[in-house]
């Protein structure tokens, strides 16, 4: 049996249902309870972000030979217990990173250009145009913090439209083709948030990173200066974030994720210079058919036998 505890669907689920048995639960992630009560049965679990696939969880997977996730972090899927009982993990890396890229855009585009209270302001009947004036991308310093593939793919685009690119990330060389194709100029981390105009955040959630960006790192920044996050919410504590925006410490931001999703409250509301969305930035039409085409042809291949393509730790499950 395949389940799958989050809302996945497209011709490729159809596909995998044509061959094997298929249980699809889209609230299932709500009830880790139930999750380790049917996987017993299971040989394949397919997740996005919101299922904890955790060491207690694996623990009654006595069967499962492949965890395919839907989407490029792992901070969901406790790897090594994975590893340790055999079991194959795959994810898409690179397959939804272009859309991510261009939403990490548009909202720079919205926030520069005031769109959303101009947009407000004029379906309310109002024409003051003197209160929306922005700011031009042209000529400005992008600050990347993760110079990885959603990092580069934004640079490269940031690029096209003029401005300048400086990056932070300890895990890249100065001659990585990153660096290369960007033109970026790399530097440490307070250097890139004393000179960004914007600073777009494409780490991954790790232990390291955490609160990563707090209400210290965001004082160091330009007062007219722009925050943007659409890797993961908990890599910002957002009660800094909050009080750096009330202070006007930076101009504004913008958010894909959050630190608890759905966020429990909206410490942004009534705040015209933050842009919140529901973690979307993968989510366009072509993005997510590729995504869900990697997964389940991995899985697929796995249950008959073969090899995934793209593995995180083993191509083949190790287990009896």
């Amino acid at each position: 049996m395949i389940l799958i505890t989050e809302n996945i669907s497209g011709r490729w689920i159809d596909e995998l249902k044509s061959k094997f048995e298929v249980v699809i639960d889209p609230a299932l992630w709500k009830s880790p309870d139930k999750i380790k009560a049917a996987l017993p049965e299971c040989r394949a679990l397919i997740v996005r972000n919101q299922t904890k696939v955790n060491a207690d969880l694996l623990s009654a997977a006595t069967r499962l030979q492949v965890i395919g996730r839907a989407g490029a972090g792992l901070d969901n899927i406790e790897l090594p217990a994975a590893t340790a009982k055999g079991i194959v993990v795959v994810s898409t890396p690179d397959q939804n990173s272009i859309s991510v890229a261009e939403l990490t855009l548009a909202m720079m585009l919205a926030l520069a250009r005031k769109v959303f209270p101009a947009n407000q302001h004029t379906h309310g009947g109002g024409w003051e145009r003197q209160k929306f004036v922005g700011t031009e991308l042209y000529g400005k310093n992008f600050g990347v913090v993760g110079l990885g593939r959603i990092g580069f793919l934004t640079a490269l685009r940031a690029r096209a439209l003029g401005m300048n690119i400086i990056a932070h990330d300890n895990y890249i060389s100065p001659d990585a083709v990153a660096v290369s194709e960007t033109r970026a100029e790399l530097m440490n981390l307070d250097t890139l948030l004393s000179r960004a105009d914007f600073v777009s955040c494409h780490v991954p959630l790790t232990p390291e990173t955490k609160n990563f960006f707090n209400y210290d790192r965001f004082c160091r920044m330009k007062p007219t200066a722009f925050f943007l996050n659409l890797a993961r919410g908990e890599v910002v504590e957002e009660s800094g974030l909050v009080r750096a925006l009330k202070e006007m410490r930076i101009a504004g931001a913008g958010l894909d994720v959050r630190e608890q999703e759905p966020p429990a409250s909206t410490p942004f509301a009534g705040m015209d210079n933050v842009i919140l969305t529901p973690h979307i930035a993968a989510f366009t039409r072509e993005a997510q058919e590729r995504v869900v085409a990697a997964v389940c042809q991995d899985v697929a291949a796995v249950l008959a036998g073969g090899a995934a393509k793209n593995f995180v730790n083993f191509p083949k499950p190790k287990n009896p």
